[in-house]
């Protein structure tokens, strides 16, 4: 019993001592395993390197039992190459951190937003696999930046993580517009432009030809759904509609592409498309849309695939034949392009990475190593990419220049490389400035690039404009006078349109439930025009003018009045001539046989006197015709109310001899005078004047004179109307006295006729529109002129040039009997 006691004591001695020895040294161990470089160069200082080596898994079903398989595909070679390169200029250079080698840790990220993350906090942390709770977490990050990631959401992901440790991620092709937000990626620079510009770019490129109704396809990440986001606010700006917009992203199912192309690009009426897609995207895209044979598009593309030479190569039934857009500007970097091709020295660096690389480069499984670069040609040994690889290269020279400035400036400046990397300026050896905006972006400028065929079945890139986002608005996009090549190998700009474009006389009407670009074109109503393309709306011509027949000027309208050289003017004037004549005739038939019994019988001074103003009355219906005046306007209306006055009163005073013989001089002067005060009222308060009517027609202008005041009109017209009615009434009371010629039978048949005339005027010149009015005051004069100078001087005349044995004395008094 005691030896058992004895022995489980011990054991519990020895179980405590372990228990405190492992609190004292407790220790962590990573969990999995360590993330270890694809390449690395040693150096004083360590730069990272994140790029995507490969770009899909190897095709196997997971099940989560087991690690993923590595990755296939050597993309992102040509890039760890252009960084390698830069670091060995910058190792061989004097002038620049002279003394200090930099050195290099690049993994592969395959696109993977987690492995992307998982390298970064790799390149910021030591690779101890174990370490002990009582280490302190303050040594310095193993890398002083980090150049990559390719795609805008990895990027998202990694500045995410390096913000807090202020350690600069730049990145020389992720263009993602949200990465320009310094809140949320205060340590995000790129050598790259932002999408903010391409998005602005694509959309007046697509504006300048004309094509207002597209359609969309964007990868379905931050650079696709973003870039796509800000074009479609800039078109919509443009006047530009997009028919259908769709995400799709390289991990789609088939049947999803399918729906895409069947129900949307295949039933859509827009002939363009604008694909926001990076190469992987639309490689993928492209197999599906070679088996729908889907020709005859014209489209439109971003940096991300348009001058991707693999994606030219895929291209075998010319699917994208004819695209334009935007790419980074050409570049050329002396060496570079040797030093990329140089692949052997990776053997140095990574003898795994360098044999996988070579099976693919050479397409081989047991490579001897002594393959020639010289023969093959890939995706590696094109060098279309050199702008990107350029942007590699600028990325490490800003790094060493900030570097640079550290190691010069005194103990009191900023030691912070990020702080120092904002503010670099210089030139590559090429000419080209380098420096970043307070946004971390370089200048935006593009390249426009036609796909344009060539005899043996390639594609060539030709550039046929240049976009600046630096210049103002009206200058940043320009096109050379190089001809550009259109969907299936045609010269003529493809038209991509909901609606066609109302020509000039026509307005837009939108329709119903459709976009802003659906419309029909109506034409413009009368008296409006419109004198542009696609007007919205027709504006009124001013009031003096008329719209064309086409609808798209205002021509001045016709002025219309009664002139002397249309029928009904030089009608009306001979007639006012031959009465002026008549009336003349029968003045000097009057004359020449004034001593005789009948001219001297009733007052031959008073016949004179009517003679002389039915004279008046004839020539003032001239005042009548013609352009209307201010002169004419007032004499017209005064003129004839005046003479006409004089007329009536003349016979009123011939009535008034016949009822009470007595000589009637001052009647005709008290009437006329009345008549003159009441024109001379008029003439002073409110005179007639000329006057251009636009109511009356909506095509002419009719000149008239307007009555300045209707009551002086109407006033002067009642005066002629009073004195008539008033001689009518006299003659006809005594058109029964006892003289063989009794002047009141026809001084009633002529005041009759002057009545008549008047009373049929008024409702006639009311309801006459235009110089019609003036035609029926002017022929109302004349037939009340002609009226009296038939009625009352006629039969006279009759007497004396054809019955003189009845112009007796006797035979007017009636004292002689009836001959036989």
């Amino acid at each position: 019993m005691y030896l058992i006691c004895s022995v489980s004591w011990a054991l519990l001695q020895l179980l405590l001592l372990v228990s405190f020895s492992q609190a004292e040294d407790r220790v962590c161990l990573q969990m999995g395993d360590p993330e270890n470089p694809q390449l690395s160069k040693d150096g004083d200082i360590i730069l990272g390197g994140i790029f995507s080596f490969h770009s899909s898994w190897i095709n196997r079903r997971d099940t989560y039992m087991h690690k993923p398989l590595p990755l296939q595909c050597i993309r992102g070679f040509q890039h760890a190459q252009a960084m390698l390169f830069a670091i060995d200029e910058i190792n061989n250079s004097s002038d620049l951190l002279p003394g200090i080698t930099l050195g290099c840790k690049v993994y592969d990220s395959c696109g993977s937003i987690a492995r992307g993350v998982r390298a970064s906090l790799a390149l910021i942390n030591s690779q101890e696999t174990t370490f002990k709770l009582s280490d302190k977490c303050t040594k310095p990050a193993q890398v002083q930046a980090i150049m990559g990631e390719s795609s805008s959401s990895p990027c998202m992901a990694i500045a995410t993580v390096m913000g807090p440790f202020h350690i600069p991620l730049i990145s020389h092709f992720a263009t993602c517009a949200c990465l320009s937000d310094k809140n949320k990626y205060p340590s995000f620079l790129r050598t790259i432009p932002s999408d903010h510009y391409q998005s602005r770019a694509l959309a007046q490129l697509v504006k300048y030809f004309g094509w207002t109704w597209v359609g969309a396809i964007r990868t379905n990440d931050d650079y696709g759904n973003n870039g796509m986001a800000t074009f479609i606010e800039t078109a919509e700006e443009l006047g530009i509609c997009v028919e259908y917009s769709v995400a799709v992203f390289r991990t789609d199912p088939p049947d999803k592409s399918k729906q895409i192309i069947s129900t949307l690009i295949k039933a859509s009426t827009s002939r363009v498309i604008v694909a926001f897609l990076s190469h992987m995207d639309i490689d993928v895209l492209l197999i599906e849309l070679s088996q729908h044979n889907l020709t005859g598009y014209q489209w439109v593309g971003s940096e991300g695939w348009i001058f991707d030479s693999h994606t030219a190569a895929m291209d075998v039934h010319h699917i994208l034949d004819g695209a334009v857009g935007l790419s980074i500007p050409k570049a050329h970097v002396t060496g570079m392009k040797e030093y990329i091709l140089d692949v052997k020295q990776l053997n140095s660096s990574s003898k795994e990475l360098f044999r996988e690389f070579w099976e693919a480069l050479f397409d081989c499984k047991e490579c001897s190593g002594h393959e020639d670069l010289a023969g093959v040609k890939n995706t590696f040994t094109d060098m279309s990419l050199m702008p990107i690889f350029y942007n590699v290269y600028k990325g490490v020279y800003a790094v060493a220049h900030a570097l640079h400035d550290i190691l010069s400036c005194n103990n009191t400046c900023n030691k912070t490389i990020l702080h120092h990397i904002k503010r670099i300026r210089f030139k590559t050896k090429e000419g080209d400035e380098v420096y970043f905006n307070e946004n971390g972006d370089p200048p935006a400028k593009y390249e426009i690039i036609n796909w344009q065929p060539t005899e043996n079945g390639n594609v060539e890139f030709v550039p046929v404009g240049l976009y600046d986002a630096s210049l103002p608005a009206d200058r940043q996009l320009t096109l050379t006078n190089r001809t550009l090549v259109w969907a299936q190998n045609s010269e003529q700009v493809p038209v991509s349109v909901c609606s066609e474009k109302c020509p000039p006389g026509t307005r837009k009407v939108l329709q119903k439930g459709k976009p802003v670009c659906c419309y029909d074109c109506l034409r413009c109503a009368d008296g409006e025009i419109s004198n542009s393309t696609d007007s919205i709306s027709c504006v009124r011509c001013h009031s003096e003018f008329w719209s064309n027949e086409r609808r798209d000027t205002c021509i001045k309208k016709k002025e219309e009045f009664l002139s002397y050289e249309e029928m009904m003017g030089a009608l009306l004037t001979a007639a006012s001539l031959l009465g002026t004549c008549l009336t003349a005739v029968v003045m000097f038939i009057f004359f020449r046989y004034r001593r005789t019994p009948i001219v001297r019988a009733n007052n031959s001074e008073l016949s004179f006197l009517l003679l002389f103003s039915l004279t008046l009355c004839f020539l003032c219906s001239l005042t009548f015709i013609g352009r209307p005046s201010g002169w004419s306007c007032m004499l017209r209306h005064t003129a004839f109310g005046i003479t006409f006055v004089l007329c009536i009163s003349c016979v009123l005073g011939k009535t008034m001899v016949v009822l009470m013989a007595f000589r009637q001089r001052l009647s005709v002067l008290g009437f006329t005078l009345i008549q003159v005060f009441i024109c001379l009222l008029w003439l002073t308060i409110s005179p007639p004047f000329p006057f251009k009517n636009i109511k009356d027609f909506k095509d002419r202008i009719i000149l008239e004179c307007a009555l300045g005041s209707a009551v002086g009109f109407w006033a002067v017209l009642g005066y002629i109307g009073l004195l008539a009615m008033f001689c009518f009434i006299l003659a006809f009371l005594a058109r029964k006295l006892p003289d063989n010629f009794n002047e009141a039978k026809f001084i009633t048949f002529s005041m009759l006729i002057f009545c008549a005339v008047w009373v049929t005027f008024i409702p006639a010149y009311v309801s006459s529109p235009g110089k019609f009015s003036v035609a029926v005051e002017i022929f109302a004069i004349l037939s009340s002129g002609f009226g009296l100078l038939i009625c009352i001087f006629i039969p006279k005349c009759y007497i004396i040039l054809l019955k003189p044995d009845r112009n007796t004395k006797r035979n007017l008094m009636g004292k002689e009997g009836p001959t036989h």
